[in-house]
């Protein structure tokens, strides 16, 4: 794993023709990473099709629900879905017409959190003002989205970091993503979870560098930490340079593209190393 420090950022242009080749599996995530101003434009859902022609896989690795993944696993050109921050995957098998879901705590102890989970959904918002529960927090299986900026007026960053605080006060994890704080009880995140899919799904072991080359990861903000810290190929769109004084672990590139658009420019970048 290796610090990346704020200002040291390179380019993804800069990175070198072999090691976007070496590439084989795209792990993003989706809030302001796939999207733009709160919309998933055609421009990303193409590029995630060029992505599968060109043989590369495509995980998204996300803080949204596990209702809104089951329709992601199912319907977009993706080889398997991260969400919840890390509480589970799922993997849509097209040929057999199954999903296969996998869940790092065990549903009884999901259902033991879920009775904490909701005394924190009515304390947070009420010693908070201007902070809400989640819109998408009725799709959700294994954790709590407070609403900072997606559906209300963005809130300050004390408010903010008063969210995360109770959350910790509570014994939870929290992790800031450009629009909510995610809380949850057990000691899980993005990174874990991914290594679990790998290991089953792929056979890879990504505690070793040479699974690592093989994998680049690209997101935006501070639930981003854990990826960017664990891979060389660590990515940040443009506008993950707003969250970089929230962080110790960086990316190691930046795309010149914000949002989407950075996205884009990665694809486009890994498909066409793989032609030369």
């Amino acid at each position: 794993m290796t610090d990346h420090p704020i200002g040291r950022l390179r380019p993804f242009s800069a990175m070198p023709a072999a090691q976007r080749k070496a590439v084989r599996y795209l792990l993003a995530d989706i809030d302001d990473t796939m999207t733009a101003q709160g919309k998933l434009p055609a421009a990303s859902y193409a590029a995630m099709e060029r992505l599968q022609a060109a043989g590369l896989a495509v995980v998204p690795v996300t803080g949204r629900p596990a209702g809104w993944c089951d329709m992601i696993a199912r319907f977009w050109p993706v080889a398997a879905v991260v969400g919840e921050n890390g509480a589970f995957w799922f993997r849509y098998d097209h040929q057999a017409r199954r999903m296969i879901r996998r869940w790092w705590v065990p549903e009884a102890q999901r259902r033991a959190d879920r009775a904490k989970l909701e005394a924190l959904a009515k304390a947070i918002p009420a010693a908070v003002p201007g902070a809400a529960v989640a819109s998408d927090q009725a799709y959700r299986e294994a954790d709590l989205a407070i609403d900072f900026a997606e559906d209300v007026p963005a809130l300050p960053r004390a408010a903010i970091d008063r969210i995360a605080a109770m959350f910790a006060e509570a014994g939870a994890v929290a992790k800031v993503s450009s629009i909510h704080v995610n809380g949850w009880f057990g000691a899980y995140d993005k990174l874990g979870m991914t290594k679990r899919l790998f290991a089953e799904a792929w056979s890879l072991d990504l505690d070793h560098a040479a699974a690592r080359a093989q994998l680049a990861f690209v997101g935006d903000s501070a639930n981003d930490e854990p990826m960017f810290a664990a891979f060389e190929n660590g990515v940040g769109v443009a506008n993950v340079r707003n969250f970089l004084d929230r962080m110790v672990m960086h990316p190691a590139f930046v795309t010149d593209g914000a949002e989407a658009a950075g996205f884009a420019e990665l694809a486009d970048g890994l498909i066409a190393a793989r032609r030369d």
